[in-house]
């Protein structure tokens, strides 16, 4: 999730890390352990000016099989569901209607099922994890074809949004 933000204009920071569970400082083998109840989530920074809140719940969704409940591609469990954190009432509000409106667009046949709720606690995950299609871009690139999500990507947005 961290590069199609890190290449847009006026995103200043991305953060790989988990959020939304019990445990305090969790690590990555704890949250995978599916006993934490973090999601794996991304911390975005950014000038609204350049690049409204708007376009990143645009690009998220962009990103992602918002009809998934159980994972997203190859990653399957609690930890790997999608979900939209929002830090003040015009985010939940700017959120909710772009899920209507995904939802009504018939781009997909299933249900949208990302949720959006109220954003906690964040902890930056490892620093392996941070940037990771940069260190390792062939594993990088290998999971998003292998995956299908870079097909499910290009099926239902096209080439412009491809990461």
């Amino acid at each position: 999730m961290v590069k199609p933000f890190d290449e847009q204009p006026g995103i200043e920071s991305v953060i790989s890390g988990y959020t939304g569970g019990k445990t305090e400082n969790p690590t990555y083998k704890e949250v995978c352990s599916e006993t934490t109840g973090h999601f794996e989530a991304v911390q975005i920074t950014f000038d609204p000016e350049v690049f409204p809140y708007e376009n990143i719940v645009e690009l998220f969704w962009q990103q992602i099989d918002p009809t998934d409940a159980g994972g997203q591609f190859y990653d399957r469990g609690s930890s790997y569901q999608t979900a939209i954190f929002y830090h003040d009432e015009k985010q939940r509000e700017l959120a909710e209607a772009s899920k209507a409106e995904l939802s009504a667009s018939g781009k997909f046949s299933k249900q949208i099922v990302t949720p959006i709720i109220p954003a906690s606690t964040f902890y930056p995950a490892e620093t392996y994890h941070q940037h990771y299609y940069k260190k390792q871009p062939e594993h990088y690139e290998r999971y998003s074809t292998g995956s299908g999500r870079k097909a499910f990507i290009q099926n239902h947005w096209g080439d412009k949004n491809e990461k």
